[in-house]
């Protein structure tokens, strides 16, 4: 277990329920492509470290209280859902990502793991953002996805309740898609916060995390349906 300052101290009951997220991580991993990086110290620093970051975003700690809801839109192999469920046991979380067998492997951590505030949903977030249910119904919404600002806010914002607040991590190169954010910004009714740029442990690099307030309920126009956000991006 790699001893590194975490951006909020983690109880011992916290650091061996990461152990074994991480290793349930690479046992699944060598029978499906969930993650490149397998290496100990990066699994902590690059995913779990990252993950957590957002704990030291002002905007975070200003709204972070027990029943918060929360979304992870495209969660992949769980970041940052489940890092945050496992330190935030009060928040109550929902794992989104339209991959079935990713979905398989995420519903088994959650269930080894004995993780009681989190829920797993197979769905495009595109299709998902239009059930009622769901839409407009969250405090925060959380994506490490890799795609621009401008996408991932057309599929994070018709998740987010007026008055809640987006965060989307980033690398460190997010002035030349400030832009577009801002643009798209506009369209949806949101409000981009100054982001804030933390360096990993172990010199692993750098990395940013966004935040934007839905100001105004967004326009019924959003999102497109599936795949044109990314086709034609705000």
């Amino acid at each position: 277990m790699l001893d590194i300052p975490w951006p909020k101290p983690l109880t011992d009951a916290q650091l061996k329920k990461l152990d074994a997220y991480r290793r349930l991580l690479l046992e699944w991993n060598e029978r499906m492509n969930l993650t490149a990086i397998t290496d100990e110290p990066e699994v902590y620093v690059k995913h779990f470290y990252d993950s957590l970051a957002v704990l030291m975003v002002p905007e975070w700690n200003k709204m972070a209280r027990p029943g918060l809801r929360v979304m992870d839109v495209g969660t992949g192999a769980g970041f940052p859902g489940i890092p945050l469920a496992i330190v935030e046991e009060d928040i109550e979380f929902v794992l989104n990502d339209a991959l079935q067998k990713r979905v398989g492997f995420l519903q088994a951590v959650v269930d080894e793991l004995g993780l009681s505030n989190v829920r797993v949903i197979h769905a495009r977030s595109e299709d998902l953002a239009r059930d009622v249910d769901y839409r407009k119904q969250f405090d925060a919404v959380v994506s490490r996805a890799v795609a621009r600002l401008n996408i991932l806010m057309e599929l994070m914002c018709p998740f987010l309740r007026v008055g809640g607040v987006g965060f989307s991590y980033k690398g460190p190169g997010f002035d030349d898609e400030r832009v577009d954010g801002l643009r798209a910004a506009k369209r949806l009714g949101a409000r981009l916060k100054e982001p804030m740029t933390y360096t990993l442990p172990l010199e692993m690099g750098a990395r940013t995390i966004v935040a934007f307030e839905q100001i105004t309920p967004i326009s019924n126009t959003y999102p497109r349906k599936a795949g044109i956000p990314q086709r034609k991006p705000l």
